[in-house]
């Protein structure tokens, strides 16, 4: 990182010396969130210079070893499309995992007893969520573009640094909004219409955390509509005495790991004045699981529900709110969490006679 601002920084200086005189001397270290700050005092290069840090990125990526990874395909792709892959967060995939899987869990849960979940109904679901949460982060960042230009960690995202502009962006919602639509046109006239109403959740959910210490709850509502609409793509309808545990189960499970991601931004949260539940409950998460009482299930499921149940317990009284490598670390955990309680749905169903 403080070769790279050090590098960005003198090339910076080269290309523009014919028309402001940018003088930047002694240069030693720079760290990260320094170097980021000082992005905020250019606001009328802040577009070339990040354009420019991802090249450099995109070109070191080059001389590193061979990656599958998120972030490096993202740096694969074209300089200009890269903008609009990471405006998606398609370089940061644990956000598309945790709305996904609440989807997973109801399609497993509404196979007929004894065979697999829906292969291509996980397909279908798997597209919509990568689709939706990127609609859903493209919102975000045109709310909070000017909130996002006063905190180190959020000034590079590209509508906050200037890469793609609002009108850019809301073309590009429209694209994903429209793909999105195509995969639910795909479902049943019932969840259609059920899909349809979680679109005011996804379009208001960011700008609750301006006016009540609860976001990360309504992001539990819009995060886990997926428990009701994977049921009712399989079975027609919703089974509410199914449908409504394992939904308000998931909004709970939400509730307690983004508690756990906002711990690492809460000083920044005070500076600019929003709210979240990592600011409201300070020291005091209380985990809480309660799905698949009335889901007729076996013995592996309820077993693996136990697991969980640990695994979300150590989660909570191991955390170190203080350090945010710990909170990300506990964060990203839920996606195997997640993934756990997927794999006992489905040997708790192929254990039914």
């Amino acid at each position: 990182g403080h070769v790279l601002a050090v590098t960005m920084l003198a090339e910076l200086h080269r290309s523009q010396r014919k028309q402001e005189k940018l003088c930047f001397t002694n240069i030693t270290l720079v760290s990260q969130r320094n170097f980021i700050l000082m992005l905020q005092t250019f606001p009328k290069n802040q577009s070339a210079i990040w354009s420019s840090i991802r090249l450099l990125e995109t070109q070191q990526n080059g001389r590193r070893r061979f990656s599958l990874s998120a972030a490096t395909i993202v740096n694969s792709a074209p300089v200009h499309v890269q903008p609009y892959l990471r405006l998606m967060r398609l370089d940061k995939p644990i956000g598309t995992w945790l709305l996904y899987l609440p989807c997973t869990w109801s399609i497993a849960l509404a196979a007929n007893p004894g065979c697999f979940p829906d292969l291509g109904m996980l397909t279908l679901f798997g597209t919509g969520a990568l689709l939706m949460r990127g609609a859903g982060c493209t919102i975000n960042d045109m709310w909070d573009k000017d909130f996002d230009k006063k905190v180190s960690h959020t000034a590079s995202r590209p509508i906050a640094s200037g890469e793609i502009s609002r009108m850019q962006a809301l073309v590009f919602l429209g694209g994903q909004l429209s793909l999105a639509l195509g995969v639910l046109l795909c479902l049943n006239y019932y969840s259609i219409a059920l899909g349809a109403a979680s679109l005011s959740l996804v379009i208001t959910y960011p700008l609750m955390k301006r006016f009540t210490y609860w976001p990360q709850f309504v992001l539990g509502l819009t995060f886990n509509w997926g428990a009701l609409l994977g049921w009712s793509a399989i079975k027609g309808s919703c089974d509410w005495s199914v449908c409504l545990p394992l939904y308000f189960s998931g909004v709970m499970w939400t509730l307690v790991y983004d508690t756990i991601y906002a711990h690492q931004d809460k000083e920044d949260d005070i500076k600019v004045g929003v709210k979240s539940t990592a600011l409201r409950f300070q020291e005091q998460t209380k985990p809480w699981l309660s799905a698949g009482v009335n889901a007729e299930q076996t013995l592996p499921y309820y077993a693996v529900l136990t697991g969980i149940a640990m695994h979300l317990t150590n989660q909570i009284y191991t955390l170190d709110i203080n350090k945010p490598e710990d909170c990300w670390k506990k964060f990203v955990s839920n996606r195997n969490l997640g993934l756990l309680l997927f794999l006992g749905i489905v040997v708790g169903n192929l254990w039914k006679e």
